[in-house]
């Protein structure tokens, strides 16, 4: 499997941060998916991730997280959250 740095010298606009830890951790189906919303300490905005099975709770756990930056818009209004691609516990 790739290292972060392989990813973030392949991929210009992949972001990377490392130990953070999360204060929120939301699950929620999302068709035959799981949909994971994360909020870290110290960051006002959502990290997503859809997996296919539920994860244990990651609140107060530390994790490093690679991904991309995105916008959505919802009703007229833009949401600005982050694409996780890569996530493992710190």
């Amino acid at each position: 499997m790739a290292s972060a740095q392989d990813l973030l010298n392949r991929h210009p606009s992949l972001n990377h941060l490392e130990s953070r830890k999360v204060s929120s951790h939301v699950q929620r189906p999302d068709g035959e998916w799981v949909r994971h919303t994360l909020m870290l300490e110290g960051l006002d905005v959502p990290f997503v991730f859809r997996r296919q099975k539920p994860y244990r709770s990651l609140i107060g756990a530390r994790v490093n997280l690679t991904y991309y930056r995105q916008t959505e818009e919802v009703a007229g209004i833009e949401f600005e959250s982050m694409k996780v691609v890569r996530i493992k516990r710190a």
